[in-house]
């Protein structure tokens, strides 16, 4: 049962991560700027969302899901993110907790001026993320053959 719901969950994070993709594409194509188009904003907020979507599909469904099919106690998120790290789902944890960080700061940032230096934040940590979901993609591979 837990096998079946891992595989559903990884549909949602491979497209997840299609979607994530394409909008960090458009977003550096548009670069970093003092003052945006109003399609420019659209771009970045679907890029900032897509990439909180992303993060919690990987950290709060994924993670959650191969700690219970590994009988894992489930303990906080730095927990299950370091977990993730030990298993070498992802090359660093820290990095990791930044990217929920920063997810978090989507979520309740509310301010232009900082909206924008969470632009320039989610294009450097982005890679990582898109990375990170690769990397559990393939370890996920053994649950599902």
């Amino acid at each position: 049962e837990l096998i079946k719901l891992l595989d559903s969950e990884i549909d949602l994070l491979k497209n997840a991560t299609v979607i994530c993709r394409y909008s960090l594409d458009k977003c550096l194509e548009i670069g970093i700027n003092q003052d945006y188009s109003q399609q420019e904003l659209v771009e970045f907020e679907a890029l900032t969302g897509r990439f909180a979507r992303l993060s919690d599909i990987l950290i709060q469904k994924i993670f959650r899901l191969i700690d219970e099919i590994e009988l894992e106690s489930e303990g906080t998120i730095r927990d299950r993110i370091n977990r993730a790290e030990k298993k070498g789902i992802v090359k660093n944890a820290e990095t990791l907790i930044e990217i929920r960080t920063l997810r978090n700061e989507i979520a309740h940032e509310y301010i232009p001026e900082a909206i924008k230096e969470i632009y320039v934040e989610v294009l450097n940590f982005c890679p990582f993320l898109l990375e990170y979901s690769e990397m559990t993609l393939n370890y996920c591979q053994k649950y599902l053959k």
